[in-house]
């Protein structure tokens, strides 16, 4: 191992905080040995503050309509070529039902920024799923209102994911035309502030994207003390602007993952999608380098290839038994369990009895 990465990997094994220039030797740790230790002592990090236990957080994708117009994503509002839709009520709660017959402690009510939705209904929504059973609610659909976020508190949401992408101010307006990395952190701290879990995280592989880049994504992440952090490759779309583009590289999301988990022991990391997507193992992966959730799609099989971030997402043409199935089995291949719970924050605040 290299000097400066074999110091760096001891200071977190310390438990103490790593510096700038740490975090950069532990991300440009070298394939093979160096990489190897990197995820086992994320692994390690995993196990000690957070246990054997994998996390199902079962997402419904209810809208893909959006206000926005982001490089990467494929529910852009000028992307004329998507078939939208909105999933009637009737039907998210049939799904919270299945959700619920399958033992899930966590549903996740996602969709694009669609402010067809006010905030009251939004609020209705939570509240009907959350009568289907002890469910912890997250909800991500973007940027709102206070008034909607303290709506949405109200009726019963646990939890809100709004990912910060980039911690580039220049790049985040760039790629995500006419909005701000400034208000999507002034969003994160208000749900903070009305006692929401909150989750962000970022993308790894954008075009403009560098390792400093990638540094201040997890110093950021630190600094807003988040519980829970969504960290995925890259993966471009053909009908955006960066369809051209290449997509993000496994081992650099990997390290990344990792050394996440090293700066935020006791946060929430999940084995993404994107990350299933771009490798078939890549969620197994991710489990051995400090991820302790998945998040399978639960919508019902007919909205599900209309969802499309990107293209070919893992488990879009399955139906939702095929998923969960899946998802269990791999669990089980990589020698953890599945949670029974609701997977509340393991910080003492949102510790319940």
């Amino acid at each position: 191992m290299g000097e400066k990465f074999a110091a760096a990997l001891a200071r977190a094994a310390t438990g103490n905080e790593i510096t700038k220039q740490q975090i950069i030797d532990l991300l440009s740790a070298l394939p093979g040995e160096e990489e190897n230790k990197l995820f086992q002592l994320a692994d390690q990090v995993r196990q000690k503050y957070l246990g054997n236990e994998v996390h199902l957080r079962g997402i419904i994708e209810f809208s893909n309509f959006c206000r926005n117009d982001c490089f990467y994503c494929g529910l852009r509002r000028s992307n004329k070529q998507i078939q939208r839709y909105r999933i009637p009520i009737e039907e998210i709660i049939e799904t919270a039902k299945y959700a619920a017959e399958l033992g899930y402690g966590t549903i996740v009510l996602q969709s694009g920024e669609d402010l067809h939705y006010s905030g009251q209904e939004l609020a209705e929504i939570i509240r009907q799923v959350k009568k289907v059973g002890g469910f912890a609610i997250t909800a991500c659909v973007g940027e709102r209102t206070w008034e909607d976020y303290t709506l949405m508190k109200e009726a019963g949401a646990d939890r809100y994911l709004l990912k910060h992408e980039t911690a580039d101010p220049i790049l985040f307006s760039q790629l995500r035309p006419e909005t701000t990395l400034k208000e999507r952190i002034k969003g994160i701290q208000w749900l903070k502030e009305l006692g929401y879990q909150v989750g962000s995280g970022n993308i790894v592989g954008l075009p403009g994207q560098t390792i400093e880049t990638l540094v201040e994504d997890i110093l950021l992440l630190r600094d807003l003390d988040v519980e829970m952090a969504g960290i995925g490759p890259f993966i471009p779309h053909h009908q955006t602007p960066l369809g051209n583009n290449s997509p993000g590289d496994l081992s650099l999301t990997l390290k990344t993952l990792a050394v996440t988990r090293l700066v935020l022991p006791q946060t929430h990391l999940p084995a993404t999608t994107a990350v299933g997507t771009l490798h078939p193992e890549g969620r197994k992966l991710a489990l051995a380098s400090g991820a302790n959730v998945i998040m399978p799609n639960l919508s019902p099989v007919s909205y599900r290839e209309k969802y499309q971030i990107y293209p070919d997402k893992a488990g879009s043409r399955e139906k939702p038994t095929e998923s969960h199935a899946k998802i269990t089995s791999l669990i089980k291949e990589v020698g953890r369990s599945v949670s029974t719970g609701r997977g509340d924050s393991p910080k003492d605040k949102f510790k319940t009895c």
